[in-house]
């Protein structure tokens, strides 16, 4: 993370009507893409949409967490990131890495229920899930991973020891195509960069393209919701004598959250030792973390 830059706030490179391009100057992701969301939502506010082009920030997380914002806002949203980091996804077809995971959002609010949160990774599983099952010492679905010589393989391992191999995309050609339209969308079209070779900057850089949409400026609210509404009616009712067990995007990731604030984070030896070192890095002593954890 040498090149990150602290307290900086995402630059006003140009702005057209209700288009909004933005350099994050390699600041925090989290408050960069924050920020951004901010300036995109006063604009949709007024405008009826927005389009802002963030290029050249910090990792911003979660990409779902910019979508729950604007939904909080009343807009529906899309966004597409890309990420300059070392390549982890081989393309369909491909045996070599190429891509990082690029993930989509798209958030869908609701009114007098949580937002409809669209979010997900390109490949078949998340980077960081991969990762947690390499320190927990236990294997990935089938059809997940390829090794270093393109032959499948369940162990997470190759992802993080040289030879390495790859993480295949999800839907074989539908997820690479996706991973492809984050490339132009938030690498080129942002003013960004695409990945193109090997990345060797000392950061894990995103582009995110998003797009900001007021129902009440398209049709009306009333129909928009009532639509909405019907049609999650629709496909939430259960066969005759089954359970109801359809879920909307964005549920499971809800009934998680509250058993993580009821029951804690679970985290396994590996990571916490992870974390514990990362912190002695910046000369902040195991103990207080220890003592913040209850341990």
């Amino acid at each position: 993370v040498d090149e990150l830059k602290l307290n900086a706030s995402p630059r006003l490179i140009s702005e057209i009507g209700s288009t909004l391009v933005l350099d994050g100057g390699l600041g925090l992701g989290q408050s960069i893409a924050h920020d951004a969301m901010v300036m995109g939502i006063e604009r949709a506010k007024v405008h009826g949409s927005s389009i802002v082009a963030l290029h050249n920030s910090h990792h911003i997380g979660r990409i779902g967490h910019w979508a729950e914002q604007c939904a909080a806002a009343g807009l529906v949203s899309i966004h597409f990131v890309n990420v300059i980091a070392e390549p982890v996804v081989a393309p369909f077809g491909g045996t070599v890495a190429r891509v990082v995971t690029n993930p989509i959002s798209i958030g869908i609010p609701r009114e007098g229920h949580a937002a409809v949160i669209v979010d997900f990774a390109t490949s078949r599983l998340a980077h960081g899930k991969i990762r947690v099952a390499y320190n927990k010492g236990i294997t990935v679905p089938e059809g997940t991973l390829i090794d270093a010589a393109g032959r499948p393989t369940n162990d997470p391992a190759t992802l993080f020891t040289d030879p390495r191999g790859a993480i295949l995309p999800f839907g074989e050609h539908k997820g690479w195509t996706l991973a492809f339209a984050c490339e132009a969308l938030a690498g080129a079209l942002t003013g960004g960069e695409a990945i193109k070779g090997v990345v060797t900057r000392k950061a894990i850089v995103n582009n995110m393209l998003s797009i900001l949409i007021a129902p009440n400026r398209i049709g009306t609210a009333s129909s928009y919701f009532r639509e909405l509404e019907e049609m999650i009616t629709w496909v939430q009712s259960p066969a005759p004598g089954a359970d109801p067990s359809v879920l909307l995007p964005g549920d499971p990731e809800r009934k998680t959250r509250t058993e993580r604030l009821r029951d804690g984070i679970p985290v396994d030896p590996a990571t916490w030792a992870q974390i514990l070192a990362a912190a002695g890095e910046i000369g902040v002593a195991s103990s207080s973390l220890e003592a913040a954890a209850g341990l």
